[in-house]
């Protein structure tokens, strides 16, 4: 029988990519394992110390029992946030980064930190009446400066290197723009610190029920990006002349990292490095082809953070680092050398 034949997109991406195959299977099962028994260790592990049947009798036992409100109500939605949250942030770094066509992007750059921390400032300090909604507001911020960037980068097109100029000038912006609220409201600061160093300490099972109902969903039409950006990873010209619409594509890739990183943000607060950090480090074990990276990235991530935030409650008692400010620590040195190596490289290229 004869094969079928390559049809246009295949024959320029190539069919299959075989030399990382052993590695991706590999990280596969690594990582899946990894998120399982990094989230059983986030639920035993604290002030007190549980072990597996006790967290069964926490989860299936009776309401007003302890054990119920230490895995129930504390322990088990923490977790939750944090593989659909560090889920969320690290896909979104992956598509940013292929947007971008940089390693060194992510959802910084479009402005979705900037945005929701604005509203999130404005929210706590002028409107703390509305706090209940701080969310919601964290993400309709994100979102809305994403898309004004977007819009004034658009100069019959919106090229990478106007969207990153743009995005730096609206950031600069915003960033003014709490520091003066803050300033002349110092009195009321304290209220908003804690979600700008990025919290999931006070999540509840109802956040993390309504969590996962649009953190799902938002996942899987992140995987409907990656034909995306693998056409884009071609150049303009070349996924012009396959047909594509280049502007479409890289306005879809926006607003579904747009979408991911704001439903994060909104819940945890300014979590940053793992859309940085996560992303990158699969690309150097199972290489650039994204159908791979992509899926991996959201496992990392979850992992990654629940691992975080666990060793931020547990190692540092009685004091708990917000997780956001642990991966500070981590991630800064992280991107020092990202910058480093790429030096490097240019020089002896």
């Amino acid at each position: 029988m004869a094969e079928r034949p390559l049809n246009k997109e295949e024959i320029i991406l190539g069919e299959k990519e075989h030399p990382y195959r052993k590695r991706r299977i590999g990280a596969f099962v690594f990582l899946l394992i990894s998120i399982v028994f990094v989230s059983l260790y986030s639920v035993i592990t604290g002030s007190v110390k549980l072990n597996l049947q006790e967290v069964w009798e926490g989860i299936t036992g009776t309401k007003d029992s302890m054990l119920h409100t230490i895995v129930w109500d504390l322990r088990l939605p923490r977790t939750i946030v944090g593989i659909i949250v560090g889920m969320c942030l690290a896909v979104s770094g992956t598509i940013m980064q292929g947007v971008m066509k940089n390693p060194l992007a992510d959802p910084g750059i479009i402005g979705v930190s900037s945005g929701a921390a604005l509203m999130a400032v404005i929210i706590t300090i002028l409107l703390p009446k509305y706090i209940l909604l701080l969310p919601i507001a964290a993400f309709i911020g994100g979102f809305l400066t994403a898309m004004l960037i977007y819009a004034l980068a658009w100069q019959g097109g919106a090229s990478v290197e106007r969207i990153i100029l743009v995005g730096v000038a609206v950031n600069a912006v915003i960033g003014a723009s709490m520091s003066a609220i803050m300033l002349l409201y110092s009195d009321r600061v304290q209220a908003v610190l804690p979600w700008m160093a990025g919290v999931i300490g006070s999540a509840t099972m109802d956040q993390a029920k309504l969590l996962l109902t649009y953190g799902i969903p938002a996942l899987i039409l992140s995987l409907f990006a990656i034909k995306h950006i693998r056409i884009l990873h071609l150049g303009d010209d070349v996924a012009k002349l396959l047909g594509h619409h280049v502007e479409r594509s890289r306005f879809f890739l926006i607003v579904v990292s747009t979408l991911l990183a704001g439903i994060a943000v909104s819940v945890s607060g300014l979590i940053g490095f793992i859309g940085l950090v996560i992303p990158h480090i699969l690309r150097m074990i199972v290489g650039n082809d994204d159908r791979f990276v992509l899926p991996l990235s959201a496992l990392g991530g979850g992992m990654f953070l629940v691992l975080a935030d666990t060793i931020a409650r547990s190692w540092f008692d009685p004091i708990e680092l917000p997780v956001g400010l642990l991966l500070s620590f981590l991630g800064g040195p992280f991107f020092l050398y990202i910058l480093h190596k790429r030096g490097k490289m240019r020089a002896f290229s």
